[in-house]
């Protein structure tokens, strides 16, 4: 055969392996995937306890909002009853999730993925085609808007103009102005999610968190729906809350697992191991009552009564 003719015929073959090949990298996430919960189950599952700061980097503005929660607030003020989780704790919370791709057809380009989560039938929208995010007053949601790119097999997604929430379920506060940062990564049926919170206005370092799901190719995500209703009379207008310096329930966390109250406060200093050199008083308690062997979401260990003090 000629060479230039053969030279053709390879080159035309090479740009139709090219043609059909998916873009360098790329991993499709699609699927039903159900979460595991061997990551701080006793937070996610049953709930934190009241004042349990540990391993957060917050400031003393974030302290103190956490220190006036109030458990009642769900209860009494209906606007929370209903109020969803933002697109950073939702991976955390009731986290079976469904993702899909969306795919031009004229140019067979990703143009986002799209998640579907149980809790509040929540949806969020990742934007794939390299758009740029809106401007700084532009509506903010509990979702967020995101923007994603790959790197390597990776998927690092970034999200802003998230509502004000919540980065636990106990009151520690996180502002409007944070930046939500994803890295996804998939291992066969496997997907792991690190998520990388920098939240100006309540933490002093980028909280750093991760969650993990496998592929449930029979899971069936139901409605969730929801819908407000006087639980506790109150007077109209009422808002459980705690003043400053008058919580009573601040210490029972410590007490319960015999932590210095100090470190059960927060702040960054308690992220990193050279804390442990502070902690030459903590006495453990001699038995372990509370969530003692809580490692997944319902299931032994996780719905234990706190203790009841003695009578005398």
């Amino acid at each position: 055969m000629n060479p230039i003719k053969r030279g053709r015929i390879i080159i035309f073959f090479a740009v139709l392996a090219l043609a059909a090949a998916p873009a360098f990298a790329q991993i499709d996430f699609s699927g039903e995937w159900a979460p595991l919960y061997h990551e701080d189950a006793p937070e996610r599952g049953p709930g934190p306890e009241l004042a349990d700061y540990l391993e957060l980097p917050i400031n003393d503005a974030a302290r103190m909002r956490a220190d006036s929660w109030e458990a009642d607030r769900i209860s009494v003020v209906q606007e929370y009853q209903c109020r969803p989780h933002a697109a950073d704790y939702a991976l955390r919370g009731l986290g079976n999730i469904r993702i899909w791709r969306e795919i031009d057809t004229a140019t067979q380009r990703l143009i986002a993925v799209h998640m579907h989560f149980l809790a509040w039938d929540s949806e969020r929208t990742i934007w794939m085609d390299g758009r740029s995010h809106p401007g700084e007053y532009a509506p903010h949601t509990w979702q967020g808007f995101s923007t994603g790119v790959w790197e390597g097999n990776m998927l690092t997604v970034t999200t802003t103009h998230l509502k004000a929430n919540y980065l636990r379920r106990n009151g520690v506060p996180r502002s409007e102005q944070a930046t939500l940062t994803e890295h996804w990564t998939r291992h066969a049926d496997w997907l792991t999610i690190v998520s990388v919170i920098e939240d100006p206005v309540f933490l002093t370092e980028p909280l750093v968190r991760s969650d993990n799901w496998y592929l449930d190719p029979g899971q069936a995500i139901g409605v969730f729906g929801c819908e407000p209703a006087p639980e506790v009379p109150a007077p109209e207008g009422t808002v459980p809350h705690w003043l400053p310096g008058t919580n009573p329930n601040l210490r029972e966390f410590a007490n319960w697992y015999g932590l210095p109250f100090e470190a059960t406060r927060g702040g960054a200093e308690t992220l990193y191991p050279e804390y442990r050199a502070k902690l030459r008083d903590y006495k453990p308690p001699e038995k372990c009552e509370r969530y003692c062997a809580c490692t997944t979401l319902i299931g032994p260990g996780c719905n234990v009564p706190p203790p009841r003090p003695q009578q005398r």
